[in-house]
């Protein structure tokens, strides 16, 4: 008898594979849906360019302007990340296509979908081509953007009386010149971003960011011969960034008028100076829509705009503000390279300031420092034929504030020595740092509810000032008592690296609630409760509350009246009724992502036991530079924060390219 010959199947299509892929949780149903899109469009599109596209989308997804075609067929592991059974897969199907850059190139081409980018106008295709990158048309579009906007500020500067500038430079910071000074970086970014309409000051937590953009206001204020007329926006990408903005640039200004005593009436000017605002509010967001009130055709009615927290600018919100700034407005950008890029594509500070620490200075630019700081720039420093863009950039180097263990700690995670970072962590006698390896998420919740020996209190403190309620119904001692428990619960925060799971940020906000209901330290009755803290994640404008704002859940003075939400805004208290905060969750514990903007004394960073592409060096060196004056890192596996050490992250983006070829 015959053998009955087996069935034999056909392979599946690429289709039909991305599909069998995003079930298997490796992509997205967006990743699928534009393919779909794409093949309604042209429904004989190739495999190839189908592959590209969902990759292309996925990696969007992960904060990736572009997608690279040389990196992907090198090593497509390296730039996706995947579990080995879909790496695996993913080598399988790549193996029936072409190996060859050139040939991709040419197939992307070929098609209508895509258009090849020649400097030529916009054809409105959805996938642009420039050389071997592969972009959306919207990212292609922000990039060209960004690029273009960024080229023409770097090359527009400000006529100065040196003479004058200089004067004031050295009133503004005494000591710095003479044979024996140190070269003063943080007097350099003020001569800098005086002379020209972008600078960028980059810097770790301490090295002064808020500070010379101070005194930066001080001299434009001492050399404007109408110092009143000068319209100054402060800004940032959260509402909690800006408000510290605004309070670390009073703060500096109230301190440099007791140094300056009646040379300079800063307070006649600082007057003049608004509120610190979102960048979505600055911009006029339009809600519901990408649309903003101020664009390149409406520009803002601003002078000088100071925009802390620049790392977490994207580059769809790059390219809307410099195009909303008047030609001749200066715009100085504030912020940590090194810190978590926004959650949204692109890292536009951290290619902006890729050679910062190189200097990479002309000697136009070195002779124009001395001339007005009475400064040798380092010869290290020194490039006669550096970037355009590096003559707009400066590095803040020293930290006055991270010098102990904290700053250690920071500096180890930065460099991504994880040996030098454990031995922080794990030296004997030290209670600023410490380190539960091979603990679980309860060890969290213990620290949530009394802190640690050298760092005691945890949520605690707030809860106790919470409890010291004023008894008469006195609007200005109930002001008074909301404003010192918002203080008090900003002492300490638990940060998260993910948001689901056991140790994630959604899980530990449950058990810390929790196990603060049990121990009689909180009385949750439904949703909202007194003491309950909220996080904001979406702008609302006509509520006065934006995406990172941080509240706490009160009784209003008035016995009787529905519990309300209060914030800071500066100095001053504001209050939002419950019933109107659609879009705000539990704030016990925040990702290290929503904790941008913010410091706390006492900082408790969780990694999760598992393995997670999420875990990187820069999510833990932000994670520990929220602390000011204790840190803990609690962690299953000791292992975690050696991957996240080794793994820096790399976002794929043209735009330095861009601004190398402008």
């Amino acid at each position: 008898m015959s053998a009955v010959p087996e069935e034999i199947t056909e392979p599946e299509s690429l289709a039909e594979a991305l599909l069998a892929w995003r079930e298997q949780g490796w992509l997205r149903r967006l990743d699928t849906a534009f393919v779909r899109f794409l093949l309604d469009l042209s429904p004989t599109a190739p495999e190839l360019l189908q592959l590209a596209a969902a990759l292309l989308v996925h990696m969007e997804g992960r904060g990736h302007s572009c997608l690279r075609l040389d990196q992907l067929l090198q090593d497509p592991q390296a730039v996706l990340g995947w579990p080995p059974e879909a790496a695996v897969a993913l080598q399988a199907r790549m193996a029936e296509l072409p190996a060859e850059v050139e040939a991709w190139t040419t197939a992307l081409a070929a098609s209508p979908l895509v258009e090849v980018d020649r400097g030529r106008a916009d054809s409105g295709s959805p996938l642009v081509l420039r050389d071997a990158t592969l972009y959306l048309r919207r990212y292609w579009n922000d990039e060209r953007r960004v690029a273009a906007q960024v080229d023409a500020r770097s090359r527009s500067t400000v006529k100065l009386d040196n003479t004058a500038v200089r004067g004031w430079l050295d009133l503004l910071f005494p000591g710095s010149t003479g044979p024996a000074a140190d070269f003063n970086w943080q007097k350099a970014a003020c001569a800098i971003a005086l002379r020209s309409r972008l600078a960028i000051l980059t810097g770790g937590p301490g090295t002064g960011k808020t500070y010379t953009a101070a005194r930066l206001l001080a001299l434009l204020f001492a050399v404007d011969p109408a110092p009143e007329r000068l319209r100054i926006a402060l800004a940032a990408p959260t509402g909690k960034a800006a408000a510290r903005l605004k309070q670390s640039i009073e703060s500096s200004l109230g301190q440099l008028q007791g140094q300056l005593g009646d040379t300079l009436d800063l307070a006649q000017f600082t007057s003049h100076i608004g509120a610190a605002r979102t960048l979505h509010s600055l911009l006029g967001a339009r809600p519901d829509t990408r649309a903003f009130k101020f664009d390149a055709a409406h520009p803002l009615e601003v002078d000088v705009v100071i925009v802390d927290e620049a790392s977490m600018i994207h580059l769809e919100m790059m390219a809307v503000l410099l195009e909303a700034l008047p030609p001749q407005a200066r715009v100085i950008f504030l912020g940590d390279r090194d810190q978590l890029a926004s959650v949204e594509a692109g890292a536009v500070l951290g290619d902006l300031c890729r050679y910062a620490k190189e200097g990479r200075y002309r000697v136009s630019t070195v002779d124009y420092l001395a001339d007005v700081c009475g400064q040798q720039m380092p010869d290290e420093y020194r490039q006669h034929d550096g970037p355009l863009l590096a003559q707009q950039t400066v590095m803040l180097r020293e930290s006055k504030r991270f010098g102990g263990a904290i700053g250690k700690l920071a500096l180890a995670a930065n460099a991504g020595d994880a040996q030098a970072a454990i031995h922080c962590l794990r030296s004997p006698g030290d209670l600023v740092v410490a380190w539960l390896d091979g603990g679980d998420p309860d060890d969290a919740v213990r620290l949530a509810l009394r802190g640690r020996p050298g760092a005691e209190g945890g949520y605690g403190r707030y809860l106790e000032v919470l409890r010291k309620r004023p008894e008469a119904e006195d609007h200005a001692a109930h002001a008074d008592w909301v404003r010192s428990i918002l203080q008090a619960f900003e002492t300490f925060r638990v940060l998260c690296a993910v948001r689901e799971g056991d140790w994630g940020s959604a899980g530990l906000n449950q058990a810390i609630e929790q196990a603060l209901v049990k121990a009689g330290l909180l009385g949750r009755h439904g949703e909202w409760y007194e003491g309950r803290p909220v996080l904001v994640t979406r702008n609302d404008a006509g509520l006065g509350v934006f995406n990172g704002d941080i509240g706490i859940t009160l009784k209003p003075p008035t016995r009787g009246s529905p519990l309300r939400a209060y914030f800071m805004d500066g100095d001053l208290v504001r209050s939002v009724a419950v019933s109107r905060l659609a879009h705000v969750e539990t704030a016990f514990a925040l990702t290290v992502h929503k904790s941008q903007g913010s410091e706390f004394a006492h900082t408790v960073l969780v990694l999760p036991r598992e393995p997670s592409r999420v875990l990187t060096r820069e999510l833990a060196y932000t994670g520990i530079t929220r602390a000011r004056t204790a840190f803990t890192l609690v962690t299953g596996r000791a292992a975690a924060l050696n991957e996240a050490l080794g793994q820096p992250t790399v976002r794929a983006s043209g735009l330095l390219e861009r601004l190398t070829e402008g």
